[in-house]
């Protein structure tokens, strides 16, 4: 394929001395890492406003999605290149004819398009972002010497001709799909944003920067810190474990979201069995929920390198603890079936709206519940008591194991889990061979969510964990 004819997307932004960072893979990787979680913040803020249900933006990625928020799954159209597509019959990564690769249609929320291997943009990262009040490409590409630059832009003109690079591919190789995307990306407009939008994007990639050690140091040494790690001074030297913890989280979310996507499109198809469409959905569901956990993981990472505190603080805000718990109690539910476990939930008859991160809060609760099922043996009961409390509501699991007759209980107190320590954010639990954040790693994020987690050890019943979370003022 001739470039000079089809360039790449960093030859159009570097052509247009577009904001580029040096030539060093580890610092470009990061800034590729840092410009996507300010990407994804900045749609969150400028988004949520607007019903869930309506399209708000289309996003053109290489070589997986990016964006894993659930409200921006569903607000946004999402159309995948990738030079490995895969077999719609085996979900096995093969080489097939691209008629048969390429989705159906272009329109659904998540479609996908094949890269020829011999196409440089199939060596490229990148993701174009079309919303009504802004557009946005980002790039990250590779030499032949193994050296990566990251470059992104707002300008109108270089997202053109950045979309106009991807369009002449799918024409050439999709002429019937090429008018249907090419109608997608006409519904925005290609407009300057408003400045104050680009500061803001600004202000979320400083937030999402590592601070210097010796600031970090003065925070740690301070009165009332509101996000002091409970490491802190681990953290203050290089931390190898928080790094491999951040890489490996990234590496498995990354192929399990596209065999969730795969597996989405595969769903949309018609005349698929019963059984098959019941297979793809345990596929779709066990994916999802390891991305989430990997997405905690992740998290907690992030928040003992201190990379992004200050956008997680300001991601709190008012919400539904009624809407939060009515989407994570059937997840509760489900975990404690599958070990043989049973889980009432004891609500009061009105829930009041508390001030938290309601996406994060979602996740760290059924990670929370995962992890408190592991621990139990089969047939044990939980109890989940959410109790307002002053100023705060407090939410409570109780675990009841299967025996509590009193004189039973006080000859055999309940024994806590085995656990061994995995560098300073993990710990292992070798009866299940479970690997979880540990203690410290979670009460953190429960700080970053504006919440409290009191774990207390009762001999007749086992470990009790209660989580605070303010009430609105």
């Amino acid at each position: 394929m001739d470039k000079l004819i089809l360039p790449s997307l960093s030859e159009i932004l570097a052509h247009n001395q577009s904001t580029v960072a040096e030539r060093s893979r580890a610092k470009a990787e990061r800034q590729w890492h840092v410009s996507v979680a300010a990407t994804e913040q900045l749609l969150l803020n400028t988004l949520v406003t607007v019903s869930h249900d309506a399209t708000q933006g289309l996003v053109l990625v290489s070589p997986v999605p990016v964006f894993s928020d659930p409200i921006l799954t569903q607000s946004l159209q999402t159309v995948t290149f990738t030079a490995k597509p895969f077999n719609p019959l085996a979900l096995m990564p093969f080489q097939m004819p691209v008629s048969v690769a390429c989705t159906d249609e272009i329109g659904s929320h998540e479609s996908v398009m094949p890269l020829l291997s011999v196409d440089p943009l199939a060596r490229e990262q990148f993701c174009l972002v079309f919303t009504q009040k802004f557009a946005l490409v980002l790039v990250l590409a590779e030499d032949n010497n193994g050296e990566k630059a990251f470059s992104f832009s707002f300008e109108p003109e270089i997202v053109q001709q950045a979309w106009e690079a991807i369009g002449a591919r799918v024409r050439l190789s999709h002429p019937d799909l090429f008018a249907d995307l090419e109608g997608l990306v006409q519904k925005y407009s290609l407009v300057s944003p408003d400045y104050r939008l680009v500061m803001q994007f600004s202000q979320l990639l400083l937030a999402q920067l590592p601070e210097p050690e010796a600031d970090k140091e003065k925070k740690a040494g301070g009165y009332g810190v509101a996000f002091s790690s409970p490491t802190a001074s681990a953290s203050r030297t290089h931390r190898p474990d928080v790094e491999l913890l951040q890489a490996f989280a990234h590496e498995v979310r990354t192929p399990l979201t596209t065999i969730r996507t795969m597996t989405r499109l595969l769903l949309k198809q018609q005349n698929l069995s019963a059984k098959v469409i019941k297979r793809l959905e345990i596929i779709d569901h066990e994916c999802t929920e390891q991305i989430d956990r990997m997405e905690l993981l992740f998290k907690a990472a992030e928040l003992e390198t201190c990379t992004s505190v200050k956008s997680t603080n300001a991601q709190l805000t008012v919400m539904s603890l009624d809407q939060v718990l009515q989407q994570s109690i059937p997840r509760w539910q489900l975990a404690a079936n599958r070990r043989n476990l049973t889980l009432d939930v004891v609500l009061p008859q009105q829930l009041p709206t508390v001030v938290s991160n309601p996406t994060m809060l979602d996740r760290v609760l059924t990670g929370l519940m995962e992890n408190f099922t592991r621990s139990l043996p089969p047939g044990s009961h939980i109890e989940v008591q959410v109790i307002p409390a002053g100023d705060q509501i407090k939410l409570q699991l109780l675990p009841k194991p299967q025996s509590l007759d009193n004189s039973f209980a006080k000859a055999f107190p309940c024994q806590p889990p085995i656990r061994k320590a995995i560098g300073q954010l993990l710990t292992f639990q070798p009866e299940t061979g479970t690997i979880s954040l540990n203690l410290a790693a979670t009460k953190h994020l429960f700080q970053a969510i504006g919440g409290k987690l009191i774990v207390r050890e009762r001999p007749q019943q086992g470990e009790v964990l209660t989580i605070f979370l303010p009430l609105k003022e």
